[in-house]
């Protein structure tokens, strides 16, 4: 019996997946600790902000929240309550499509994602810091495979 995993790599080092997993994990730490100061889950944040960008162009889903913020419909639906309870957004009757409800931001929920954005950007900065100049083509790459990758 072999000792070794039945691998194609010569060591975990070369592992893209590996690598992604390790640095996503490092990442999510480093987020919820740049949230922990404004009472925010990362994905809380996450729905709050693509609300954000989303409502500027009219009456926004909860499937295309979900949708914009690559989000499990379900989970985003009790985030979104939690997050409804906390009066940081409205669920209201949608204007043309009855089977749906409006998702709007209330004033504290804009005000809060204004003040997380800023921390969060802030982490961001420092986290990827270590890619200099290659940032842009780090993120056009992320797009690639976000892109490229089939959905759920």
């Amino acid at each position: 019996m072999s000792e070794r995993l039945a691998t194609g790599f010569g060591s975990a080092e070369e592992s893209p997946g590996l690598l992604l997993w390790q640095v996503t994990n490092r990442w999510q730490a480093a987020q919820r600790a740049a949230l922990k100061p404004y009472g925010l889950t990362h994905v809380q944040f996450v729905l709050l902000a693509s609300l954000s960008w989303l409502q500027a162009d009219g009456p926004v889903t909860q499937r295309q929240l979900a949708d914009h913020a690559a989000t499990d419909a379900m989970m985003t639906s009790q985030v979104l309550r939690a997050l409804e309870s906390r009066a940081l957004l409205h669920r209201l009757p949608h204007p043309t499509d009855a089977r749906a409800r409006a998702l709007t931001l209330t004033e504290e929920g804009r005000a809060l994602a204004d003040r997380a954005v800023t921390a969060v950007e802030s982490c961001d900065a420092v986290f990827f810091a270590a890619l200099g100049r290659q940032v842009g083509a780090f993120t056009s790459s992320l797009r690639s495979l976000r892109d490229a990758a089939p959905r759920p």
